[in-house]
């Protein structure tokens, strides 16, 4: 590769001159002549801060809703499970784009069990026999609801075909189960009927087989996206009656026949026994279906919290209603399947082996127009925008990759197998991790991640501007968040769930996500396409747009810089928030012993060392950018500051989870737990190890802040 001369340390005269190249952005961002008299960036001299601003300016003009509404369509003409032909040409469409941008491009293939559904059927036994008809019919209006559509089973579902009493379990929470062994109700030998909602499917279907059901039918509630919500497509976003939320029942990451290493060919593969995956039936059914089980249930009336929306007075049975579940799929002749991953690389002017990657899941259990095809656009649209800043000779000092992961809606298995394939590599040159899940289908920003980027992302809303015409995203963001102007809107933590949890859960990599949300009921259902979106989703596009523009400057914001732009400041404080509720749970357990003192101490010091770093940085960065030796010597420790955070025995409870500071509620699946190793000790009622892993935690802690020290002390490097 030839020699490019970096174009982010420009002098003044030639950013001045580059000001006046770009009229046509002054619409889209603000001035970049304002934007010169603005601090310098975080990470960046004055100069390079002036000759960024500008740089970002013009990749966030380039995002077009247009354009964006053109990948849409394609992306979404048909269902395209992962293992499927249409799936396969949604991997043809985005590589193309991106060939056609210029970039170099690349496909992993790997090897992954997901067994496709061949039949599903459920019948009401008693009274009156009848077979539900599972399939979501065609929407008058909306072509693409007629075409082929997934079978209504859960992936990873248990085959058989059983038949027993029905009993109603709430949302199927492990606090629901206590409740019915309360009432003297029992799920052995019979067929529990959860509602969707405050927890994964994958928990509510371990809890059921756990109690001794023979199946599972998870329906949703018209109280929690149905017409109680609103208008129901396709007079308004919300589920009709006859929408189907499908989704994956199994609890980890990665391929179940591969745990903890990648599927490549000729992987050793244990047997299906001994996956943990659910071994009974679990088929999703629509509020409509769910009321022919439910209406006619006798037994003990509900608690009245588990009233839901149907209209009827809700019992738990069992009483009068007995149903037949049975469930074939290809397991046993076409299990496993390849699935691809798809890549689109501007190699690192100065650091090709320092990597920022931005991503978003390409598979879909329907269409998948809002999940996750806008994350797909989004990552396009800023692929071609940084494209064109290559183009113009402007290449960034860091590989940036732009991904799209296939199979994610069965277990985050495209990027986890990526990640456990690739993990040398990442941990040593993973810089950051950006992903887009469901990036538009409203107008409501919301935003989160590792808090070491949440000052950078913040800034890069302040710099994008919001479609509605109000101002910057952020703006609009803090007004619809009613928090004071000097207030930042709440961001959300990473707790796992999507293809960010291999770089951040497993390795270490700081991450940040964003999208637009906004009322919805087709979630993982056929009404989630083109028709939906146009009409009540994002129906000019320009948030699809906008949520690239994000993603153009936040690569560039990253790839660029002279010093990393971590603040472990903030990250700190962040921490320290969290203290006081670990300190209630621990005196909920009056162990006198347990403190979190030393933890404390050990954050408290992180942040001490953290300001003194950033004042040292800028106080570097201001006299003119570091020389290289001593920029790559800061940039290498400051890469370590997270991976001392994670632990490479992971969680007692599940290995695979390293991270000590946020991961997935293992009774939850969708709630965040921040420090797990202490938490998960205090609710096992373990007061030993909640002792050594408080003792544990501050020591990495302690470990995070000699990694701060080091990229301090690398920046006197004479």
């Amino acid at each position: 590769m030839s020699h490019v001369i970096n174009p982010f340390m420009r002098t003044m005269t030639t950013t001045a001159r580059v000001l006046f190249r770009v009229p046509a952005i002054l619409a889209l961002a603000w001035s970049p002549i304002t934007a010169m008299a603005q601090q310098p960036l975080p990470g960046y001299s004055p100069a390079g801060s002036a000759a960024e601003r500008v740089l970002e300016a013009e990749a966030i003009a380039r995002p077009d809703a247009a354009r964006a509404r053109a990948h849409s369509r394609e992306l979404s003409k048909e269902t395209h499970v992962a293992g499927t032909p249409a799936q396969q040409r949604t991997r043809d469409y985005v590589i193309a784009q991106m060939k056609a941008m210029g970039l170099e491009t690349d496909v992993r293939q790997y090897d992954v069990f997901i067994p496709h559904a061949t039949s599903v059927a459920v019948w009401r036994v008693v009274p009156t026999p009848k077979k539900l008809a599972l399939a979501e019919p065609p929407v008058t209006g909306d072509p693409t609801s007629s075409g082929p559509q997934y079978l209504t089973v859960n992936g990873h579902s248990g085959v058989g075909d059983v038949s027993g009493d029905v009993v109603y379990v709430n949302y199927g929470l492990i606090e629901d189960y206590v409740q019915l062994d309360s009432l003297g109700v029992s799920l052995k030998g019979r067929v529990a009927v959860a509602r969707y909602g405050r927890s994964f499917r994958g928990i509510k279907a371990r809890e059921a087989e756990k109690h001794g059901a023979i199946a599972l039918l998870i329906y949703s509630d018209p109280q929690d996206d149905g017409y109680v919500r609103g208008d129901v497509y396709p007079d308004g976003p919300m589920r009709n009656r006859d929408g189907v939320q499908r989704g994956s029942v199994y609890n980890g990451a990665g391929d179940p026949a591969t745990p903890g290493y990648p599927s490549k060919s000729g992987a050793p593969r244990i047997p299906i026994a001994q996956m943990q995956i659910p071994h009974i039936p679990v088929v999703p059914i629509s509020y409509g279906n769910a009321s022919e089980l439910l209406g006619p249930l006798r037994g003990k009336e509900v608690p009245q919290s588990w009233q839901g929306g149907l209209p009827f007075r809700y019992h738990i049975g069992p009483g009068v209603v007995r149903a037949r579940v049975a469930v074939t799929d290809d397991r046993a002749t076409h299990g496993v399947k390849p699935i691809y991953d798809t890549f689109g690389v501007v190699r690192g002017s100065e650091y090709p082996d320092e990597i920022v990657m931005i991503g978003g899941h390409r598979d879909g259990w329907g269409p998948g127009t809002a999940d996750n095809v806008s994350g797909s656009v989004s990552v396009l649209e800023a692929a071609r925008a940084v494209a064109d800043a290559v183009k113009a000779g402007h290449r960034p000092k860091r590989t940036i990759v732009f991904a799209t992961w296939d199979a994610e809606e069965w277990g985050l298995m495209g990027s986890t197998e990526f990640v456990e394939d690739d993990s040398l590599r990442l941990s040593r040159g993973g810089v950051a991790y950006l992903n887009q899940d469901v990036a538009a289908q409203g107008i409501r920003f919301n935003a989160g991640g590792s808090p070491s980027l949440r000052p950078v992302l913040r800034d890069v809303a302040k710099a994008v501007p919001d479609p509605s015409g109000k101002g910057s995203v952020y703006a609009e963001w803090q007004r619809a968040s009613s928090v004071a102007d000097t207030a930042s809107p709440a961001m959300g933590d990473p707790g796992g769930g999507s293809d960010f949890a291999g770089f951040y859960n497993h390795l270490g990599i700081p991450i940040a996500e964003w999208g637009f949300g906004g009322a919805g009921g087709v979630y993982h259902s056929q009404y989630d396409d083109f028709t939906w979106m146009s009409r009540f989703g994002d129906s000019t596009f320009a948030y699809h747009a906008a949520a690239a523009r994000i993603g153009a400057a936040m690569v560039l914001r990253i790839a660029n810089s002279d010093i990393l732009p971590y603040d472990y400041a903030e990250f700190a404080r962040t921490m320290q928030g969290y203290v006081p509720a670990l300190d209630r749970a621990l005196g909920a357990k009056s162990w006198s012993a347990v403190t979190t003192t030393a933890l404390r101490s050990a954050i408290s010091g992180m942040e001490q060392e953290a300001r003194a770093f950033n004042a040292a940085r800028d106080a570097a960065l201001a006299a003119g950018s570091p020389s290289r030796q001593r920029r790559q010597a800061t940039n290498a420790a400051l890469l370590q500051v997270e991976r001392a955070l994670i632990r490479p025995a992971g969680l007692r409870t599940r290995p695979w989870y390293r991270n000590l500071i946020y991961v997935a509620d293992q009774d939850n699946g969708y709630a965040n737990m921040v420090f797990p190793s202490v938490n998960e000790a205090v609710r096992a009622a373990d007061e030993r190890l909640a002792s050594s892993e408080l003792a544990d935690l501050a020591q990495r802690f302690d470990a995070a802040t000699r990694a701060i020290a080091a990229a301090r002390r690398a920046l006197d490097i004479p």
